[in-house]
């Protein structure tokens, strides 16, 4: 009952992430720019902070795949749970995009995230990007879960602050299930493999950059057991 309930909490934040997140998008676009890039990105960080608070302590609101990723390559997550987190995590975002397409149309690839020039130059955004997400959140979090009276701020504020300097340059996703769900349920793949693979690259450079300013052992004593 453990994992389900962690993977309900990952299936629910995800589908939340997504369709806040994206939805500003679509809904900018429907408005005729009502929602400006700055709603945009201050949307993704409140939705990020707003889950972080309210599914931590179950299932450690990664809501992300790379950030699952470098849980689990920090030593503190079983490898059994990434697959079942992962896939519960497409679940909610891909619900969350169809719904969106149903309500209205495919009004700007759904949210889809695109280079605004060249390809490498979002490649390399998205590693940094995701490396500095990744960083914070191993370094806020204990064991694998986001929790504790600050978490949830530091990294809403990060995915915030980051969406708002380079949303408009490389659409700031950090998370291959939030771009992979509008991209496919919207048709459009152009460029997709930047943000499947930019952001586990980003998210696995976090973990050893985390190790050396925290030690050795930095996830030694909180490591955690999930139990199914």
């Amino acid at each position: 009952m453990a994992m389900v309930r962690k993977c309900a909490a990952e299936a629910i934040g995800t589908f939340a992430l997504v369709f806040a997140g994206t939805g500003a998008v679509v809904a900018d676009r429907v408005s005729g720019g009502q929602v400006t890039h700055v709603g945009v990105a201050i949307t993704w960080g409140l939705v990020v902070m707003a889950m972080a608070y309210a599914l931590g302590d179950v299932s450690g609101a990664h809501l992300n795949p790379a950030v699952t990723l470098g849980f689990w390559l920090s030593k503190r997550l079983p490898g059994r749970c990434v697959g079942t987190y992962v896939l519960s995590q497409a679940a909610g975002a891909f619900a969350a995009s169809g719904l969106l397409r149903v309500i209205f149309g495919d009004v700007a690839f759904l949210g889809a995230t695109l280079p605004a020039g060249s390809w490498w130059q979002s490649f390399v955004l998205e590693i940094v990007l995701t490396a500095g997400l990744m960083f914070v959140i191993l370094c806020v979090s204990t064991g694998p879960k986001e929790v504790g009276v600050m978490a949830g701020i530091a990294v809403g504020g990060v995915v915030g602050l980051e969406a708002m300097f380079a949303g408009p340059i490389c659409g700031a996703s950090m998370n291959p299930i939030r771009s992979m769900a509008p991209a496919v349920v919207s048709g459009h793949l152009d460029f997709l493999w930047i943000y499947l693979s930019a952001p586990v690259i980003g998210a696995a450079a976090a973990v050893p950059c985390w190790a050396v300013t925290r030690g050795a052992g930095a996830g030694a004593h909180d490591q955690e057991v999930l139990n199914d």
